[in-house]
């Protein structure tokens, strides 16, 4: 059996990269796994059941997780009394931790170092793989267990992948076509720097309306999203603060693009997730996204280089010939699903 952790996850009402991953993970294991929540020693299920743990259970986690946070999971992970599993995302709070929420900074070292005490561990992509070993090698410790790669499911909320055939006129040629850019509002999302970007477009006439949607980071994001409003009251730009999974999707259904201009991210969903519905991405050339790029349907650009974006962006409003293109390599090229993710880690912790 498969215990999957839910301590964190399942109250929350953030619809985070790490929600998601945690969510779809655990419907599409079904009947495999049974949901645990930790209390000083995982004696209890999600529902106050007492957990009936077995030397050949797994213990599977996608969580972010401390030792503060959770007395006794060092000692949990060494008592060995069943295997023990983990999915990391990123090493961002180390990397960029002047922008990254306090918290995460002060947990992520610990986090990071106690991943080392699992049995297995599957990272959200290559470049978060070279992440992890990077660190366990950095801290010179002597006993770390294999990491794989889990490719991340692209079918967002299960619903069917978009065929060329059935998108939306607005997608392919809208008089004012719209760009779709969704991620937590935070520097590290780069928001203010698509904003400058479109900002110039605008200014030499091009017509196209932006939308963005995202919860605002707390500690960093209330000047990006004073930004968004104030510059909603002169531009054609939308700022959806609190979208549903039904409005997000929506948003992809008449969007012609979507932009993911972020400078740091672990796998990049809304690039996937974006693909699955055909619609282009134009992102930032980073390690972990390029891996699901390659594939097409994708302009990669520099990171922060503004005139290579502002040239990316003026193409996939305004060169028909080139979106199609994109399209029919969003619509045509192979793509994983949540299935299949669970379903590699449903064989190997069978």
């Amino acid at each position: 059996m498969i215990l999957f952790d839910v301590t964190k996850t399942r109250p929350t009402r953030h619809r985070s990269g790490l929600t998601r991953v945690g969510g779809r993970l655990r419907e599409c294991l079904g009947a495999a796994a049974a949901e645990v929540v930790w209390d000083e020693g995982l004696r209890r299920v999600s529902d106050g059941n007492p957990v009936a743990r077995r030397a050949g259970d797994w213990f599977l986690t996608a969580e972010l997780f401390s030792e503060a946070e959770r007395p006794g999971f060092s000692a949990f992970l060494a008592d060995r009394h069943c295997r023990t599993a983990a999915i990391f995302h990123d090493a961002i709070p180390l990397k960029l931790p002047h922008i990254t929420w306090p918290q995460s900074v002060a947990r992520h070292p610990g986090y990071m170092k106690l991943l080392a005490s699992f049995d297995r561990v599957w990272a959200v992509s290559a470049a978060s793989r070279e992440e992890l070993l990077g660190f366990w090698r950095w801290q010179g410790l002597a006993r770390v267990p294999p990491v794989e790669v889990l490719t991340l499911g692209a079918d967002f909320n299960g619903e069917p992948r978009a065929r060329l055939s059935e998108l939306a006129p607005s997608t392919r040629g809208s008089p004012a076509p719209r760009l779709l850019c969704l991620g937590i509002v935070e520097p590290r999302k780069n928001q203010s720097f698509l904003l400058d970007v479109c900002g110039e477009l605008w200014a030499e006439g091009r017509e196209f309306t932006l939308e963005v949607v995202g919860r605002v980071n707390p500690h960093f994001g209330a000047p990006i999203a004073a930004r968004l409003k104030q510059l909603a009251r002169t531009r054609p730009v939308h700022f959806h603060e609190a979208a549903s999974d039904a409005a997000v999707a929506k948003l992809y259904r008449a969007a012609r693009a979507t932009a993911l201009p972020t400078m740091a991210e672990g796998c990049g969903l809304p690039l996937l997730e974006s693909l699955w519905r055909g619609v282009p991405c134009v992102c930032s050339d980073l390690p972990s996204l390029r891996e699901n790029a390659a594939g097409g349907g994708c302009l990669v650009v520099t990171c922060n280089d503004r005139p290579a974006w502002k040239s990316a962006l003026h193409a996939v409003i305004t060169d028909d010939a080139l979106h199609a293109k994109l399209a029919r390599e969003a619509t045509s090229r192979p793509l994983p699903t949540w299935a299949d993710a669970a379903q590699t880690l449903a064989t190997a912790l069978g």
